[in-house]
């Protein structure tokens, strides 16, 4: 009787371990799926961002149409800013490791580069697009400060839907640590203790928002 139970118990022990070993292991699997996709997103983006870069060093040689320059340019932040979605979605479905992390620092980058390009294109062009950057909190944020980021990411796609090409939306996280990226904050004059902060051409800093109206004042 003794040795029956004793053989059930280990049976049951197997079996449990067996299943939590094929849980970890599938979850590391998905994690490595997640983070090649985003790696696949990032290299397409990486190119992209390149050939922008190199109609830019183009444009300066000579004169150039601004309303092409202007459209390619926010049009490739509309599709950073949808791919910031699926980056998103991913990060919030599971981190078993710190890839993801270092695949949002790439983002973070990326999508500066593109702001700075921005800038030196609308200083040229001298268009009326606003440029809105969200500075947000990504390093284990409070839940005050995650209730408070879900309104304005809410009200930042809002604003998108409403104004679509009027509005270069580039979301940045601000506490990364990257040093580009700090330097920016600081001559924008943001600090992190703000976050999250919306700053509209460079100038206008937004840190409290309830409804889209409140939103919609900075954009005649």
């Amino acid at each position: 009787m003794f040795n029956s139970q004793k053989h059930v118990f280990w049976q049951a022990l197997l079996v449990t371990i067996l299943i939590f070993s094929i849980g970890i292991i599938s979850g590391i699997i998905i994690e490595n799926w997640r983070t090649n996709k985003i790696s696949d997103l990032y290299q397409q983006s990486e190119l992209n961002l390149l050939d922008i870069k190199l109609q830019s060093e183009i444009y300066s040689l000579g004169s150039f149409n601004c309303d092409e320059a202007v459209r390619e340019n926010i049009e490739f932040a509309d599709k950073i800013f949808e791919e910031a979605k699926i980056l998103d979605r991913y990060e919030k479905a599971s981190r078993l490791t710190d890839s993801l992390l270092v695949e949002h620092k790439k983002y973070d980058l990326l999508r500066t580069t593109l702001l700075l390009n921005s800038i030196k294109i609308k200083e040229t062009c001298n268009n009326n697009y606003y440029e809105v950057v969200y500075f947000y909190d990504y390093n284990d944020p409070s839940l005050d400060i995650k209730a408070k980021q879900k309104v304005f990411s809410r009200l930042l796609n809002e604003l998108k839907s409403r104004k679509g090409s009027e509005i270069l939306l580039i979301p940045i996280a601000g506490d990364n640590e990257i040093s580009s990226i700090n330097l920016l904050l600081n001559q924008f004059n943001v600090k992190e203790s703000e976050l999250p902060v919306i700053l509209i051409d460079r100038k206008t800093k937004v840190t409290e928002l309830q409804t889209i109206e409140d939103l919609l004042k900075y954009f005649n």
